[in-house]
Parts: structure tokens; sequence; C-alpha cells
């Protein structure tokens, strides 16, 4: 299976809502339009695996992060492998894409958050160097009326 590894484009909207459901995350493929539109032009680094155009396999974002606690480092800030190719190599490629990306930017440090909720995902980040750091819990506060 040749897959191919490339930088995303609005053109690849459709295909990553549709992977972003798969992960519990629905949206429509124009509101994911607006949003890799905007991440793109803030220079985030938003890679998908291809196999054969248009369908996408998976799909990688990261952004560089600069904190007062911990200085300057890279995070994936979201991974999905489509479910028909787990366990295929997609994500360790994609997760290998993001590094590459972070060395290129000066970073030394790549981070990633994992939902408690996704057993499956914390041996894949254990088996590529990945060490736990820290449990925490997310607090969310709606801003609307």
């Amino acid at each position: 299976m040749e897959i191919s590894i490339r930088p995303a484009t609005t053109e690849d909207a459709t295909e990553i809502a549709r992977l972003s459901g798969e992960l519990g995350y629905p949206t429509s493929a124009q509101e994911m339009a607006d949003r890799l539109g905007g991440l793109l032009q803030q220079g985030k680094f938003i890679a998908v695996a291809v196999q054969r155009e248009p369908v996408l396999l998976g799909w990688i974002a990261a952004e560089s992060r600069l904190s007062l606690e911990s200085g300057r480092m890279a995070e994936i800030t979201g991974l999905v492998v489509d479910s028909r190719a787990k366990r295929s190599g997609i994500g360790s490629r994609l997760v290998a894409a993001a590094e590459d990306w972070a060395r290129s930017c000066g970073h030394d440090t790549v981070i990633v958050r994992s939902n408690a909720v996704r057993l499956e995902s914390h041996p894949f980040y254990l088996e590529r160097g990945y060490a736990r750091a820290k449990t925490q819990h997310v607090y969310s506060k709606p801003l609307t009326a």
C-alpha cells in the first residue's frame, strides 16, 4: 500500500471533517474549511496521509507553543487515522512528519495530550518514545447565554 504524507490544503476539508467525525468531533465540511483555512494562514502544521486522492487515511496537526512555565515546544494538537487503516503504520508516519517539522522549527520537545478515554492511543505514544508527564483535568465554560 503506497501512502504519501503531504501538507494539507483547504481542498482536504471534507475528508478532514469526515475523519474528525470518526474521532467524535463531527463538523460540517464548510466549518472545517473555515477552521483549516485559518490554521493554515497562521502557519500551523497540518499534514494528511493519502493513498489515492481525494480520500484521506489520516491527518495530524501540530503547532509551536511558548508558555511562561515551559518555554518553547511543539504540540501535536490532533491525530486521526481512518478506522479502516488503523495499525498500518499511518499514525507513526504522521507523528514522524510532525516531529520533523518541529525539529525544522528549532524545537527540542514535542508534547501531545491524549484523552484518558482513548486507551488505544496511550501505548501508541509510549511505543514512539513519548513519556507520560502528567495527568490533568480539562475544564470548559461556555461563554454564551
